[in-house]
């Protein structure tokens, strides 16, 4: 079978081969393993022009312009010569381009559309994404149920195509741990490690607030935080300087991608305060190092930690029911929640795991 993955937008930073997998390793993995039983062409729009074979993979990095196109024919007559006979499309936002794809392709090639956290249009927009949905064999989500929102609302037509496929997956593998924290120099018992941006829909504060109540009868307990953004930097920082346990969180900073590594192998539980995620990269990071999730309680999560069992899910915003999952963790079998993190992880969210799934899908179109 050839597939022919594609993303129609177009990134002006990314200016070589090595800067595009380097930036794409949490999904390239996926294409490697599905090019071991088939043909894969991966068409790209950097700063970039050539070709280039990568672990079983000949990307193709074209030029058909930089600007948007709404109706790109030259890269979809492109695509039609490498004769797909599966069309991966990055994205659900590109509807016009999706149309344009399948009148140009004709029914022989079957189109797999993959989300990555996009949310459903409304207006105009929200009737051409159904539309599109004609020339679609199946959309994959990370969780069935934002698929299922999405029908609800109108933008996909049947629910009888939205396939549950996570988006991406992790290079990264448990190490021993007390090697780890020789690099990081983590301490505290447990440790609780925070990964991500710093603005509202992470909602940082909620988690600190509830943290560093937790810390007042749990003084050992400490929060680490990795982030590469500062929206709410200055409140977290206020909120710290109040705190009756000093120490208790450390706001790390940004640190280079592959260093994370080494701080899911440091943390006895990964914590989120997200209110929306179309799957979560970070939390597919900390379950393949065995970190256990202590995360919201939002479609992709649950998915994603198996309705919660592999660690502990609360709702939302709720400082009271963050604090009480935090005081759970005291009474929980730690090595059997990382154990479970684990497994599920390769069962379900690496890279084997996601290319069979999609191979599946697409001999069923």
């Amino acid at each position: 079978m050839t597939y022919v993955f594609v993303s129609f937008a177009y990134l002006a930073d990314l200016d070589s081969p090595e800067s595009w997998f380097e930036r794409t390793a949490v999904y390239s993995g996926v294409l490697e393993r599905l090019s071991k039983e088939n043909t894969v062409h991966n068409i790209i729009r950097i700063n970039y022009r050539g070709k280039c074979e990568h672990n079983g993979v000949v990307t193709h990095f074209v030029d058909f312009g930089k600007n948007k196109a709404y109706f790109p024919f030259g890269l979809i007559r492109f695509i039609k010569s490498l004769k797909p006979d599966i069309l991966f499309i990055q994205g659900l936002h590109q509807p016009l381009q999706l149309i344009s794809s399948g009148l140009l392709l004709g029914g022989k090639t079957k189109v797999i559309v993959q989300h990555h956290a996009e949310k459903p249009f409304t207006g105009v927009k929200k009737y051409l994404q159904r539309t599109a949905g004609r020339f679609v064999g199946a959309y994959l989500f990370a969780a069935a149920s934002i698929g299922i929102d999405w029908v609800k609302r109108g933008n996909i037509a049947s629910a009888g195509k939205i396939h549950e496929v996570m988006e991406v997956s992790s290079c990264f593998y448990p190490m021993k741990r007390a090697a780890a924290k020789l690099i990081t120099g983590a301490e505290g018992v447990p440790v609780f490690l925070w990964v991500g941006r710093l603005n509202a829909n992470k909602d940082p504060l909620n988690v600190v607030k509830a943290f560093l109540k937790f810390t007042e009868t749990n003084p050992g307990a400490r929060l680490y935080m990795i982030y590469h953004t500062e929206e709410l930097l200055n409140e977290i920082k206020q909120e710290v300087e109040k705190a009756a346990v000093k120490n208790a969180i450390t706001m790390v900073g940004e640190v280079p991608h592959e260093e994370l590594l080494y701080w899911f192998n440091s943390a006895d539980f990964f914590i989120s305060g997200s209110h929306y995620e179309g799957s979560g990269t970070a939390l597919c990071e900390a379950m393949a190092c065995g970190c256990v999730p202590l995360v919201t309680d939002i479609f992709s999560f649950r998915t994603m930690t198996d309705n919660g069992k592999c660690g502990l899910l609360y709702e939302p915003g709720n400082q009271k029911a963050l604090l009480a999952a935090l005081e759970q963790t005291k009474h929980l079998d730690i090595a059997e929640k990382r154990a479970r993190s684990l497994a599920y992880f390769k069962q379900n969210l690496s890279f084997e795991a996601i290319a069979a799934k999609i191979q599946h899908v697409a001999a069923g179109l």
